[in-house]
């Protein structure tokens, strides 16, 4: 086997890791379903202690696969529909579907399985006991309906674990590999079927017609899935097909991809090939292609300038059409039913020593190593790491599939065989054992290494939510829930402690298995010991404080007789030799044997979202004092090179460059290869961004050699790793035309858009280098892949397309123009012609700047893309130029620190939609005004007047909106006349084409028969020249970013306030700010300029809470900037100093505090003198020290009117809380956010004026900040977004089809972990809670809390809500005492990060406020509630519905103590607010007037019975009072109600009037089949006016408000 495997390795390293997967049949159509890569790309026989706890579980999509594959395509079929026709469907009901980690699992067998979390597998340190849940599912067969072909599939159920994590099998030897390139292992089972046809009319994607291409490849056809995949198709006749059928990509319906049992040959990988008749194929070429809702634009609209998004009316119109045909049942008697067999895998015997046998099961698409992993993470194997699988006495091939091995059926008996150690098995087994150890202790995650992060949820919910009944219910027996929140979660409290942030988690206080495990100073063996086998020494400390030397050897781990001093590695008597190192410690010490066991369980029982490994890092501004206890491995890992797993390798080092340009070339035609593709990029991305963090801080550190060490430091460049770092400062004045160092600290940034926009286009052939920039102790690094061959080159010579000394010396080169040329479009980018020193003429379709290098590797490189983007001329005062007026009157232009603003490329796409629109409205006007003068004259418009028209109109378009939006017709027209012009038939007559020419020249576009607007990035570049000969181009092209910078002053920075008041944007700090700047391209340089906007807007009260944020963004930010100079003064001896020192300046109220420098004793005279050079600031290292207070204030005060031109009023942290309302506590994370300090958790008194806030010994540590590329995964996107879409028309069973299906591929591509499948959870749980399912729903959204608090952070605004949200489904599931502390944990949250006055906090005090009320602690409630009432009147305005509801929420609190008279003052509020703003007649003025009747009732007779009692004394009779406790169902009414969910209920007439529209649209869609497209055309336009008056739909309607 050795060989075997060593070729193995070799070929995986060859194949960057990747390994090619390949299909049995030579037949290229049977298209590759992809398998995720394992944790880590390493060598395959790697177990899983040695991958660093994989980024990429495995996941399973199991159900979805099935239906939503298809329901992607086919909407779904009403389930009382299906006929049981042919007798071979039993359909049983399925409430959505139930995701496992991410994925979906089956539905409700939670009897079948008692607890079982679906999980992956190579989870590092081991999941939940994998038997357990395999057993449970075993025998779980389900039959499903899954709405669209029925079919009963005996789905096998295959939970995760077992899924193991293949560590990068290499091919098996036998298969041949249909690809020639390194194709990347993913595993799913998402058979990409349909989705082919849902995705396929995208751009690039090739035509659905030929069937050679994989996409018209029969779907079903999955060669080697990694589940049991290949199906038994019946076809359908062709002509019998109903329309649905044919959205899938081939031409029968698609079903689910199953293993087929025994030989039948329909199953057989080479015949797959040949199941698609012939006749079909023909069919499939002529059929038109018919579009599906899915959110892509249609390659053909000539008015597009490639971003898509001016498609909407047309796309509009086509989701229109096409909703509603797919819900009806279709024709039913023509399906032919398919019928799919599915084999369930099977079950085999492990014995493994000294533990009873167990059953695992297994499927034949599993790889032999996949079942180590699993054994490597059971509670019971947990402890073994180098074994063998035999069968019969035959060692079974690790990288064997499952059903290549002879023999090998149901119930063989596999048997775990003890294999000899090697050195690299025995260090993979110390570091597998010491994984196991540190399980559950948080350090790693406090510290930042590894990708692990903190999560808290589990602390508020007492463990697992658990999805089976195995909990009991809470909170059904009122008396044992304890409602009192802490007193500083009150209303009104003023106290914001810190430490709540991190409550100390029971789990953490580990069992204490070892004092110490090391590494023995006896390393290595000596000659003659190595003959014996040994292979290394530790040195453990048992608890019970006995020391030993352990010796490993090649025949496993014995006591040998070495002391600390003495070295005899005899081995002791008795020498305990055991295989397993936990076996020997078992016998020398009883704590560890008990104690180890104890933790193992507790391992298990974790959620697996706690444990598994985030894409990227995540660091936390705070952690509590740690004891650093010793720990051999990470101590290794500090003094070796160590970069990752790379010394396993052969090899060595990996080469980034390779790796990350190989995974673009692979193939990317079908969906199963994007998926690939995409999952490779993502894969290599995060490893590098890791890599490229520690290189950056290792650089910083001076731990790096420069690669010119005898220049100053600052022009210092290293290569470490195989990545090249630079430093952000201005190298031989390179950018002094720009702004000098600041131009260089901001390059990086505007170079990595750069990137980031250039791999978004993804033009093939296109290369651009791997790119991160790092913040670090107040230096940046920017981090490249190195360009093979550039090192031995001279800049000079390479360079052959661009300029290397900003337009002085320019070059170009028709290769790079062609490729080029395909990204200008989207990118908006106008190719151009500029002068060199020659005076020739150049031509370039990018900026000056950007240079093209052809790289040893023949691959084509663009770098430094600073200039991607146009400039931002509100910042760059240009001799001679006059800016707009509105430009003007805000200030602008304004001189800034460099010159290098530019605009960002969000603001650009909205600049060129609002032209389009512009343009639209423009080319309507006029053909309405033709038509107007052909009725009245019959004679045709003057010229003359058209051309007046195109001047004019520009003016006019503006305020006309309201007519044009009407006249639909007219915008179809323009649509229509642009296609057939760009088309340039010359059917069009001339003063149609004179209407469009004047449209384009009024909105600037550079073409004049379509619209296209480009720019061009080398405009008032300095040092750049223009030929004569495009003096006019130049001229307009000045103008459109005149424009440009004009329309983000105008439009962009008023529309953003306008959303703030809307509370569309909801920010709740900085970060989340900032995002929602950035996504109306805003830059953050505007930051000013948006807060004086805000001073100035009438409600200005209404954004208090935006403006808040504003000022401690602007004070942080200023503060950050000076904190970067500051830092890079400091050795690094005084860093905790310093860092404590600037925050007393910046926070504390002690008026003078004292740096604390560096004890003398430890800076020696002499040794100062001699590194003065090594310190990269030149300043005195000490200067820091004598900041103040008022100097530090007044800097950011200078530099908030500098940067962003804002006056603050304020001279110290005091006085800028108590102006602008802020909370000193916020502005620390704000702080430390931005900069990387992590600070102590313990409760930092501010106001102290004795003594300073915070001493050195307060700051922990200092986290790099990382900026890099987010690669995407595209398909899944769509599908989330056309989820979205179907939801938000009604369609709620298809939405939560495609959000499965998107979920699905998230994983696929991104692994369990990331933002985007948190969002997919959280809608998800919506859906599920919507439509009944709340287990469900509380499984989903626990997941996606869990998941946010790991990728997000803690405290991220996005995790505030995610808990509000798990709250109310807890709520619903009764769970009342996890659901107010989920709350309470949300509400202090929201005060730590900005405090009680925000609109969100309304919302979640009327959540604590209404869950008090249903447990009966009616004034706690009331505190919440009339708090909330608060808010919402401050922040929606006192008239407002919102309002009224929180007066109805009070009233029925005071009701149920019997306080009448102030629940009458409060519903007679409310109904007052209903009456003005509904009218007297809608149902809600209806609703509160009956109520306040029947308040009225309950107060007389309340008031009678007191007369009485007056009256008569004691002896009175009392009329029993009705006091009513409210019940659940209305309190969780009135929870939907806040939280924006509306059941809306349907009247039979309603139904009828649906179930007729259906039908139109069903004959509608016949008539469009048969081709009369014209009549279509009419009656799709129709439709759209009909479309108001249809009755809403009967679907439950998720708002955002209620």
């Amino acid at each position: 086997m050795g060989n075997s495997l060593f070729a193995n390795c070799c070929r995986q390293v060859t194949d960057l890791l990747f390994q090619p997967r390949g299909s049995d049949s030579p037949d290229e159509r049977s298209p590759l379903l992809p398998k995720p890569p394992t944790s880590c790309a390493v060598c395959p026989e790697m177990p899983e202690a040695a991958q660093c706890a994989g980024l990429y579980p495995d996941i399973i999509p199991s159900e979805a696969v099935t239906g939503d594959l298809q329901k992607g395509t086919e909407y779904i079929r009403d389930p009382s529909e299906s006929k049981d026709e042919e007798g071979t469907v039993t359909v049983c009901d399925q409430r959505g579907l139930r995701p496992g980690v991410g994925t979906a699992t089956p539905p409700q067998w939670a009897e079948a399985s008692p607890g079982v979390s679906v999980l992956p597998a190579d989870l590092g340190a081991g999941l939940l006991d994998h038997a357990q849940s395999l057993q449970a599912c075993q025998s779980c067969l389900k039959l499903e309906d899954s709405g669209s072909a029925h079919r009963s599939c005996r789905r096998e159920e295959h939970v995760a674990a077992a899924e193991g994590g293949d560590a990068g099998p290499g091919a098996h030897p036998g298969q041949s590999h249909s690809e020639g390139r390194a194709a990347v292992a993913l595993r799913s089972d998402t058979a990409v079927l349909g989705l082919e046809s849902l995705l396929e009319h995208r751009g690039p994607a090739p035509s659905r017609g030929s069937p050679g291409t994989a996409s018209s490849a029969l779907p079903a056809s999955v060669g080697k899935t990694p589940r049991a995949q290949s199906a038994v198709v019946l076809p359908v006749p062709p002509g019998k097909v109903s329309p649905k059928a044919w959205d899938t990509s081939a031409g029968f319906v698609v079903t689910e991809p199953t293993a087929c049992p025994g030989g039948r040959s329909g199953c057989d990988p080479d015949s797959q090939g040949q199941v698609l008749p012939s006749n079909q194929q023909q069919q499939k070429k002529k059929r038109k292609k018919k579009k599906l809702p899915v959110p892509e634009h249609p390659s053909g609209v000539a008015l597009m300038n490639g971003s898509g998004l001016h498609d909407s009316l047309k796309g509009e119109k086509d989701a229109r059409q096409n909703g509603h045909e797919e819900a009806e049942p279709g024709e039913d008697g023509n399906d032919q039913e398919v019928i799919v067999i599915q084999d369930t895998g099977f079950t085999v015997k492990i014995c493994a020593p000294g533990i009873e046998p167990f059953s695992l099961q297994v499927s034949p698409q599993e790889m032999v190593q996949e079942i180590h992993q699993v054994l490597m993470d059971r509670e019971d194997t947990c402890h073994r790491t180098c074994f063998s699988l035999q069968l019969d006495g035959n060692v079974l091939d690790n990288f064997a599939e499952l059903k290549t091995i002879e023999g090998l059926q149901e119930g063989s008996l596999l048997k775990v065989v003890e294999e000899p150690y090697t050195v690299r098995e025995a260090r993979i087994h110390v570091r597998h054992i010491r994984d196991l150890l540190k399980s559950l202790d948080p350090s790693d995650a406090f510290n930042g290494v590894d990708c692990n992060s903190l999560s808290f949820l589990s602390v508020f919910t007492e463990g697992d939510l658990g999805d089976s009944g195995k909990r009991k219910k809470k909170g059904t027996e009122m008396e044992q829930i304890d409602c009192t929140p802490p007193e500083h979660i009150l209303p009104g409290s003023k106290e914001r402690p810190l430490c709540a942030l991190q409550p100390q988690n029971r789990d953490w206080k580990p069992l204490q298995c070892l004092k110490v495990l090391t590494m023995s100073g006896w390393n290595p063996p000596p000659g003659n010991r190595k003959m014996h086998g040994d292979l290394m020494y530790l040195y453990v400390i048992t608890v019970e404080d006995r020391h030993v030397s352990i010796t490993a050897s090649t025949r496993g781990f014995y006591l040998n007789q070495s002391t600390a001093y003495n070295f005899n590695p005899k081995p002791a008597n008795p020498s305990f030799l055991s295989h397993s190192l936990v076996e020997l410690l078992n016998q020398i010490s009883p704590t560890f044997k008990k104690n180890f066991s104890a933790l193992q369980k507790k391992r298990v029982q974790r959620h697996p979202f706690e444990r598994i490994a985030t894409p990227f890092q995540v660091y936390s501004w705070t952690a509590p004092q740690a004891e650093h206890a010793m720990d051999c491995v990470r101590a290794e890992d500090a003094y070796t090179s160590r970069l990752g797993y790379e010394e396993h390798i052969p090899g060595q080092t990996r080469d980034w460059n390779e790796e990350l340009q190989t995974t673009r070339e692979l193939p990317r035609k079908n969906l199963p290869e994007r998926l690939l593709r995409e999952r490779a990029i993502f894969k290599v991305h995060s490893d590098f961004t890791a890599a490229a963090t520690r290189g950056a801080m290792a650089v910083i550190d001076g731990n790096v050699m420069a690669i010119n060490p005898s220049e100053e430091t600052k022009m210092q460049m290293f290569i470490w790793n195989n990545i090249f770092f630079s430093l952000g400062f201005d190298v031989r004045d390179h950018y002094k035309d720009f702004g000098g160092d600041v131009a260089a600290y901001v390059a990086p940034t505007n170079d990595l858009n750069g990137v980031r926009t250039y791999n978004a286009v993804d033009v093939e052939g296109l290369y651009t280098l791997g790119t991160v920039v790092v913040d670090y102790r107040g230096y940046r690094v920017t981090a490249q892949s190195i360009i093979p061959g550039i090192l031995e080159r001279e800049q000079e010579q390479s360079v052959i397309y661009g300029s290397i000394d900003f337009g002085k010396t320019v070059v170009s080169h028709p290769k790079y123009l062609e490729l080029l040329e395909k990204t200008s479009r989207p990118l908006k980018i106008q190719k151009h012609k500029v002068l060199n020193d020659k005076n020739e003429e150049v031509e370039l379709c990018s900026s000056v700047e950007c240079k093209g290098i052809i790289g040893n590797d023949g691959r084509h490189y663009i770098l430094d893309l600073l200039r991607t983007f146009p400039p931002d001329l509100n910042f760059l005062p240009v001799e001679g130029e006059e800016m707009p007026e509105e430009c003007k009157k805000m200030g602008f232009p304004k001189q800034h620190r460099h010159k290098l603003c530019c605009l960002r490329q969000e603001l650009v796409d909205a600049f060129v939609e609002h032209r389009y629109l512009l343009f639209m409205k423009l080319a309507a006007l006029q053909l309405m005004q033709q038509k107007a003068n052909k009725q009245e004259s019959s004679g045709a418009l003057e010229n003359g007047a058209s051309a007046e028209n195109g001047a004019t109109n520009s003016e006019r378009a503006e305020p006309e909106d309201g007519k044009i939006d009407d006249n639909v017709t007219g915008l179809d027209q323009v649509k229509e006349l642009a296609e057939t012009i760009a088309s340039d038939d010359g059917t069009v007559d001339p003063k149609s084409r004179e209407v469009i020419r004047n449209a384009c020249k009024a909105v600037g576009s550079i073409s004049d028969t379509s619209f296209d607007i480009r720019f061009n990035p080398d405009i008032f570049s300095p040092g750049v020249r223009f030929p004569e000969s495009s003096k006019e181009e130049v001229q307009d092209q000045k103008q459109l970013l005149k424009d440009a910078a004009a329309f983000l002053l105008s439009c962009q920075i008023p529309g953003l306030v306008k959303d703030c008041l809307d509370h569309t944007v909801l920010p709740m700090d900085g970060a989340t700010l900032a995002e929602a700047m950035h996504q109306r391209g805003i830059n953050m340089r505007y930051l000013g300029k948006v807060i004086n906007f805000i001073s100035k807007t009438p409600s200005r009260a209404q954004l208090d809470h935006i403006f808040k944020i504003g000022i401690s963004e602007l004070i942080t930010r200023s503060a950050k900037h000076i904190f970067k100079t500051y830092l890079q003064g400091v050795e690094l001896s005084g860093l905790s100093a310093a860092i404590s020192h600037f925050l007393n300046c910046f926070l504390s109220s002690f008026p003078n505090p004292i740096a604390h420098l560096p004890a003398d004793e430890l800076v020696s005279k002499k040794k100062n003198k001699k590194r003065k050079n090594r310190n990269l600031g030149n300043a005195d290292n000490t200067a820091w020290a004598s900041m103040t207070p008022q100097e530090l204030w007044k800097n950011i005060c200078s530099e908030a009117k500098n940067y962003f031109d804002f006056s603050l009023e304020c001279e110290n942290a005091d006085q800028a809380a108590e102006v602008y309302n802020l909370q000193k506590i916020t502005l620390l994370r704000e702080i430390s956010l931005k900069t990387g300090v992590q600070i102590l958790l313990k409760e930092y008194n501010f106001d102290n004026r004795h003594k300073p806030t915070f001493t050195e010994e307060d700051i922990l540590n200092i986290f790099p900040v990382v900026k890099h590329v987010n690669p995407k995964a595209s398909d899944a996107f769509h599908f989330f977004q056309s989820g979205q879409a179907k939801v938000q028309q009604g369609f709620l069973k298809e939405g939560c089809e495609l959000i499965n299906e998107a979920l699905n591929l998230f994983n696929n591509v991104y692994g369990a972990m990331h933002v985007e499948i948190c969002a997919c959870l959280r809608l998800l749980a919506r859906l599920n809670y919507i439509m009944g399912d709340y287990s469900e729903a509380l499984s989903n959204q626990q997941k996606a809390v869990l998941m946010s608090e790991r990728v997000l952070g803690i405290e991220h605004p996005n995790t505030i809500q995610e808990y509000m949200h798990l709250a109310l489904y807890c709520f619903a599931n009764s769970q009342l005492s996890t659901a107010l502390n989920l709350l309470y944990r949300a509400r202090y949250l929201m005060l730590l990060v900005f405090g009680e006055d925000h609109p969100e906090m309304a919302l979640l005090d009327n959540n604590i406020g209404l869950v008090l009320h249903g447990v009966m602690e009616y004034d706690l409630s009331l505190r919440f509630l009339e708090n909330a009432l608060a808010i919402s009147s401050k922040y929606h305005g006192s008239k407002s519905l919102k309002v009224a509801l929180s007066h109805h929420l009070v009233a029925r609190v005071y009701e149920s103590k019997a306080e009448f008279r102030s629940a009458l003052q409060h519903e007679k509020e409310g109904y007052t607010i209903y009456k003005n703003q509904l009218g007297e007649h809608h149902e809600k003025t209806k609703e509160s007037s009956e109520y306040l009747k029947y308040l009225t009732q309950q107060a007389v007779a309340l008031q009678r019975t007191m007369n009485e009692i007056y009256k008569n004394g004691s002896n009175a009779n009392i009329m029993p009072l009705k006091f009513t406790a409210p019940s659940m169902a209305s309190v969780l009414e009135q929870l939907n109600i806040i939280n924006g969910i509306l059941f809306i209920p349907l009247s039979q007439k309603d139904l009828e009037n649906l179930k007729a529209e259906v039908q139109r649209r069903q004959q509608l869609q016949e008539s469009m089949k048969s081709g009369e497209q014209l009549e279509a055309e009419d009656k799709a336009v129709e439709e759209k006016e009909a479309e108001p008056s249809m009755p809403s739909v009967a679907i439950p309607l998720t708002q955002s408000s209620a």
